[in-house]
């Protein structure tokens, strides 16, 4: 079920008109507390005079958080294919409402939030987050999630994706349910929660955040520590194909390139003289390098034109440069380590064909065929993904 899906007629008993607030609660195995929280949300928005709805994805739970959760007046859905992602995305095709909040089913977050989080939307936010860093109760938050996982996951979100959110992973939030189609949320999994703030900061959306307080959890956590913040980070890295591969890439090239021109000319570092298993090294590192290079400007280009992620440095050099440019750069310096290669057997030749003596120089003219076979066949591929273009 896509995020665009709706259902075709209302839940019995909704209320007939436009909804101001949807909020949809993710539910698996919650008996224990999800009665509270669906109570809890629409006497919130009962007192404040909020027209609203409160929509239980059920995520196939074993117990009986589904019935509680209709009891206590919900509109409950059922999504079958397990994960916190996949449970939201059919709660959010089931919405009617203006304004989506979400909030999780285990005490964790406290409903009566909901007016603020309208009324920053309200005020023109398209997506709004809680922030719980500075109101986390005692043993609310596990201290390795609290001070190592959440600030490493949320750092290298904005490090990659510029997004300023302080709390990335914050379970409570809203947004306007007619920026869905821009979003096109589409993981299953933890992830989602880092997917929405990916891709509100690449659609440029407005983003606002405030404290809300972050209480002890009811019942058992479905969190699992280490392969859930690998998810996150993993979904982080294959997100951004800049930090993945381009700039460790280059950062390889142009290490290896130093240190093959210093075996080349001989140059002494340290009170010595590099020796071939130097020259070999820097080789390696560069021929590494450039194909990762490689790798990231396919990716930037399967994300641009299978995926319709937006890249303006991408956008600018692919605008700029053609396919031809790939196949001169390539086949120059493929040239360039042939007519190396070429020297290099003149001199054995003149030489009376004994041993070879240009060792460094052999190894250098190799790399330069390598990575202009490289350059050049990249070219082609680079031009292949954009066969496809919107």
């Amino acid at each position: 079920m896509s995020t665009l899906e709706r259902l075709d007629s209302p839940p019995a008993g909704a209320r007939d008109g436009p909804l101001t607030v949807s909020v949809v609660i993710p539910c698996l195995n919650e008996a224990e507390n999800i009665e509270v929280c669906v109570r809890s949300a629409l006497e919130v928005m009962e007192r404040e005079g909020i027209r609203g709805e409160v929509v239980v994805a059920d995520n196939d739970s074993d117990d009986d958080s589904a019935r509680l959760a209709r009891e206590a007046g919900a509109h409950v859905i059922t999504e079958t294919r397990r994960g916190y992602g996949s449970a939201y995305l059919a709660g959010f095709a089931a919405a009617r409402g203006e304004y989506i909040v979400m909030g999780d089913a285990d005490l964790t977050y406290d409903f009566a939030e909901i007016p603020n989080f309208v009324a920053e939307l309200d005020k023109g936010s398209e997506l709004v987050m809680g922030d719980r860093m500075d109101n986390i109760e005692p043993g609310a938050m596990p201290w390795l999630h609290r001070h190592v996982g959440n600030p490493l996951l949320s750092g290298t979100l904005n490090v990659f994706f510029k997004t300023g959110i302080r709390d990335a992973h914050c379970g409570m939030r809203a947004l306007r349910r007619d920026v869905l189609p821009r979003l096109d949320l589409r993981t299953t999994g933890m992830e989602f929660a880092s997917e929405m703030v990916i891709r509100a900061g690449k659609e440029h959306l407005r983003v606002s955040e405030f404290p809300i307080d972050y209480h002890p959890r009811g019942g058992t956590s479905k969190l699992s520590t280490f392969r859930d913040g690998w998810r996150h980070l993993r979904f982080l890295l294959v997100h951004s194909p800049t930090h993945l591969f381009m700039l460790p890439g280059m950062l390889l090239a142009m290490l290896g390139t130093i240190i093959a021109a210093v075996s080349l000319f001989r140059v002494d570092v340290f009170g010595r003289e590099w020796e071939i298993h130097t020259m070999i090294a820097g080789a390696l590192l560069m021929i590494v390098g450039t194909q990762v290079v490689a790798l990231g400007l396919c990716a930037h280009a399967y994300g641009t034109y299978f995926m319709g992620e937006k890249d303006a440095w991408f956008d600018r050099t692919r605008a700029r440069l053609r396919l031809e440019h790939g196949l001169v750069l390539g086949g120059t310096i493929l040239a360039a380590g042939l007519a190396i290669c070429a020297t290099i057997v003149g001199i054995w030749i003149a030489n009376g064909t004994g041993e070879l003596s240009e060792e460094r120089l052999a190894v250098f003219a190799a790399t330069l065929v390598i990575i202009g076979m490289q350059v050049f066949f990249s070219s082609f591929l680079l031009s292949i993904l954009g066969l496809r273009r919107r």
